[in-house]
């Protein structure tokens, strides 16, 4: 549907431009008001993604325990996003009026590019081990994208302005879709691998793969809502990774007492296993060497812990130097094979650890009972370690604020 101010820049662009000098003025100001009322199908058009990106922008300002260089790198995704939502507008709003335009294979060129460097830059900001070299498979994409406006391996804009396409014509697809395969991989070994930590994979997944294969179905319609799409993807990230930093204890990346709570209320009857482990001597490492020390001893337990921790198998930190593994579907010898895997791990390191379990396996108990059973078998074996190195437990034991 062609609007007023569609109408008002096709005739201003194509009119003869011998006008006379006394109409100079009115030529200006009827450039102006087209402008500002394609300035207004614009907002009109994506006013959905302008909103979402606003609403991001001040999340972002306003998460005070929010890693500054997630919240930057988020910042410049979100402006990338709007700027190839204006690229696409300008694209097939001229499209739309049948404007043959020598410019448009530039345009469909950042419309191309702009997809892996998206996703590359969704990786890079997700996952903070990457390095720059993560931006090559969309450089590739981009070099040849740029060249295939001049030969047209990829697409080419014919003189009647219909597209042409080449034989890599499913490159900007391709590339993308890698992308967000590894993304999604990722993801998905970072998550607990409970159902709740798999519901941002699935819906992930869904979108990723939507904005791989939809342009396929409805074509370029489908472009006008690409942007949004990736918009609320990444807010939608966003908020899920808020809500993990509330569920994370913040010294050893673990879940925190909270979650531990939320989840034992969460299908109850499907937890099958407890295991309680204690740190032995933090206070003396405290006193000693510091509480920077301590810090690192718990986080270097932590991690002993976590590579041990199989899929069911959920580790938190409830106390100062006490953590717990709640074992989803587990048998008594995938509880003892856990146990082994994690001594195995702390004994490469200068720590140690008290361990105690309790499994519902030949004999079905609550959890207050799993938590007494477990919590007494690692007690004695405390009190052991105590005796052995002749320790005062009294005198050693952990402070809650660590």
């Amino acid at each position: 549907m062609q609007s007023f101010s569609v109408t008002l820049l096709y005739d201003i662009i194509y009119a003869n431009q011998k006008v006379h000098k006394e109409t100079a003025f009115c030529y200006r100001l009827l450039w102006g008001i087209g402008i500002v009322l394609m300035l207004r199908d614009y907002i009109i058009q994506n006013w959905a993604l302008i909103l979402v990106s606003l609403a991001f922008l001040v999340s972002l300002r306003t998460t005070a325990f929010m890693d500054k260089k997630f919240a930057g790198r988020m910042t410049i995704l979100i402006f990338e996003v709007l700027f190839l939502s204006v690229v696409v507008f300008v694209e097939f709003w001229q499209v739309d009026q049948g404007i043959v335009w020598e410019g448009r294979p530039y345009l469909m060129l950042i419309r191309y590019c702009a997809a892996p460097f998206i996703d590359a830059r969704v990786l890079y900001t997700i996952v903070k081990k990457f390095r720059p070299a993560i931006f090559i498979p969309a450089l590739i994409t981009a070099i040849i994208c740029f060249i295939s406006v001049f030969t047209g391996i990829v697409t080419r804009v014919m003189p009647d302005g219909t597209v042409q396409y080449g034989p890599l014509r499913l490159l900007p697809y391709v590339v993308p879709g890698i992308y967000g395969s590894a993304m999604i991989y990722i993801l998905y070994k970072r998550s607990g691998k409970q159902f709740n930590d798999l519901i941002p994979v699935f819906f992930f997944a869904f979108a990723l793969g939507a904005a791989v294969f939809l342009p396929f179905v409805f074509g370029r319609i489908y472009s006008h809502i690409f942007c949004e799409t990736i918009s609320i993807v990444l807010f939608t990230y966003y908020l899920f990774s808020i809500q993990g930093l509330t569920k994370t204890d913040s010294l050893t990346r673990v879940l925190n007492r909270q979650a531990c709570y939320a989840d034992m209320e969460t299908d109850p009857e499907g937890i099958t296993a407890l295991v309680s482990i204690d740190m032995n001597g933090l206070k003396d490492i405290n006193d000693t060497h510091g509480h920077a020390a301590g810090d690192e001893a718990l986080s270097t337990l932590a991690l002993c812990f976590t590579q041990a921790a199989k899929a069911h198998q959920s580790v938190y930190r409830i106390g100062g130097d006490e953590f717990l593994i709640i074992c989803r579907k587990c048998t008594l010898d995938d509880v003892l094979q856990l146990i082994r895997r994690i001594r195995k791990n702390v004994s490469d390191t200068e720590y140690s650890c008290s361990i105690g379990y309790s499994c519902t396996e030949g004999s079905p108990k609550s959890i207050s009972e799993m938590m007494r059973e477990s919590d007494e078998m690692m007690y004695v074996e405390k009190a052991s370690y105590y005796k052995v190195f002749g320790k005062d437990r009294r005198r050693s034991e952990a402070p809650m604020n660590n």
